[in-house]
């Protein structure tokens, strides 16, 4: 069995990995571990300081070599220590991977695997917001899709604080709770429209897929 160790910020991230991305997984003897990023000596959750993410990362590594570590952090937000988080490129593809690079070279360990989701989680729920009608009334499935339409990908919806995926949804719906909605309705979408819409997102499950290989 290929264990597969995923730092993720929070509770909505950490159900996506058990139950979204391990079924797939499960036929490649692939187990992936989802652990909460620790903010302090007793909490966990949310994104830190990379200054305070790094030695964790660190730890995991060398504390199981056989395994592989990744991370499944929001592009949209990172901390200011983040290794060339205030690049400017007009691309957010090219800007994520341009960090994922430095963190690469920065954690320097052969078992790590960076990987940031663009901008953010809510990102994926615009693969099919079509999933949306399950939860909420349909007129808010339909502005979802309007707003699609003027972006490339769902990875291209800006990362303003006004404009950002969740700041959308949040302005369609303010009873949008994520640690009850977004593990839900990315079920109902399914990885593979979500593969699909996200192609950054889809490099990073076809790395972890490789392991098997």
């Amino acid at each position: 069995m290929i264990r597969v160790h995923i730092f993720v910020e929070g509770q909505t991230e950490e159900t996506f990995v058990r139950e979204v991305l391990q079924i797939p997984m499960n036929g490649r003897g692939i187990f992936l571990n989802a652990i909460l990023v620790r903010t302090s000596t007793h909490g966990k959750g949310g994104i830190v300081r990379y200054s305070k993410l790094k030695p964790q990362i660190i730890r995991k590594c060398l504390e199981d070599r056989a395994s592989f570590v990744t991370t499944m952090f929001d592009l949209y937000g990172l901390p200011g220590d983040f290794p060339s988080v205030h690049q400017n490129t007009d691309s957010p593809i090219i800007r994520a991977m341009s960090i994922e690079a430095e963190l690469l070279s920065n954690v320097n360990q052969p078992n790590f695997i960076p990987n940031l989701l663009v901008h953010e989680f809510e990102a994926l729920l615009y693969s099919d917001p079509n999933a949306f009608s399950k939860w909420f009334p349909n007129d808010v499935a339909k502005t979802m899709i309007a707003e699609k339409g003027h972006f490339d990908s769902p990875e291209h919806i800006n990362d303003s604080p006004r404009t950002a995926p969740s700041k959308r949804i949040l302005k369609h719906r303010p009873d949008y709770e994520k640690p009850l909605h977004g593990s839900l309705i990315a079920l109902d979408i399914g990885l593979d429209v979500m593969r699909h819409e996200c192609k950054h997102f889809d490099r990073w499950i076809s790395k972890i897929e490789s392991l098997a290989n």
